[in-house]
Order: C-alpha cells, then sequence, then structure tokens
C-alpha cells in the first residue's frame, strides 16, 4: 500500500526502478516538504539494503561452502597422480 505508493512516486519516470537520479530528487523534495516523511523514508530503505546484503551475505556462504567442497574432491582426485616418485625413472629399453 503505503510502500508501493512512496515507490511509485520516488520512481518519478515509471521505469519500475528507481535510479540515482530520481532517489536524489525525491531525498530533495521530501527535505524541502516533510523531514519526517523524508526520515521514515531514509530508515525504510537503510533496513531494506541491509536485508538484503544480509541475504546476498548468506548466498555467498552457500555459494563458497560448495565450492570448497567441490575444489577438495578434486584435489582428492588427482593426489595420486601429484605424488612424488622416490626412484628415478628408467627405459625398460636400456637395461641391461
Amino acid at each position: 500500500g503505503d510502500l508501493r505508493q512512496l515507490f511509485e512516486i520516488v520512481d518519478g519516470d515509471g521505469s519500475g526502478e528507481v535510479d540515482p537520479d530520481e532517489f536524489v530528487e525525491a531525498m530533495f523534495r521530501m527535505k524541502n516538504t516533510e523531514a519526517k516523511t523524508a526520515t521514515k523514508f531514509v530508515k525504510h530503505l537503510v533496513t531494506r539494503l541491509d536485508n538484503e546484503a544480509k541475504d546476498m551475505r548468506a548466498d555467498l556462504a552457500v555459494i563458497l561452502a560448495g565450492l570448497t567442497e567441490r575444489t577438495e574432491k578434486a584435489l582428492q582426485m588427482l593426489e595420486p597422480q601429484n605424488q612424488v616418485v622416490d626412484k628415478p625413472l628408467k627405459d625398460p629399453r636400456l637395461a641391461r
């Protein structure tokens, strides 16, 4: 309701997105008209951005854990091929 209406007011060109210029213009208008409205709006935006950042961090942690697991499995598969040979290799054709 109210949030949707506020978004539509800030989204001046009706694109469905709020670009930096629209945001600054809306903040300027609110500052010069109703300080309480602007404060509530900014608080809402900051809270939303903080929640989105938390969600992104959680998503990245899951992705990183998956990548770590896959990397460890790949390294385990390669491990026998990477073992150091203690004896020099000899060409059997050269054996006497």
